[in-house]
């Protein structure tokens, strides 16, 4: 793949993964720590710990963009971190981030 092409794909999925972490609430919902789940106005514990996990991944994201930014400044971007192999274009631009071949990454589990 293209460096340039690259480093615009980079840019765009740092850019996805910045705004959806703007976005997200400063504050919880769930203020009062005795409510418990299931109690009358307990609905937004769930939301707090759903907004968690998704700041979780979402900084997960952004350290894959990271990495593959260092990949690119190394001369190593589209090439499997496993077997060296490149990774296809097709699965590049469907996921900037890849790390593996999709074979690779189906053995490795994720």
């Amino acid at each position: 793949m293209d460096n340039d092409r690259a480093r615009e794909l980079l840019a765009r999925e740092r850019a996805r993964i910045e705004e959806a972490l703007a976005v997200r609430r400063d504050d919880p919902l769930e203020g009062d720590e005795r409510i418990e789940p299931g109690d009358e106005g307990s609905e937004d514990l769930y939301q707090d710990e759903f907004d968690a996990g998704r700041i979780a991944d979402l900084r997960e994201e952004l350290e894959a963009v990271e990495r593959a930014d260092a990949r690119l400044a190394a001369g190593t971007y589209g090439l499997s971190i496993e077997s060296g192999e490149p990774i296809p274009d097709a699965r590049l631009e469907a996921l900037p981030t890849a790390e593996r071949t999709i074979e690779e990454q189906e053995r490795f589990g994720h």
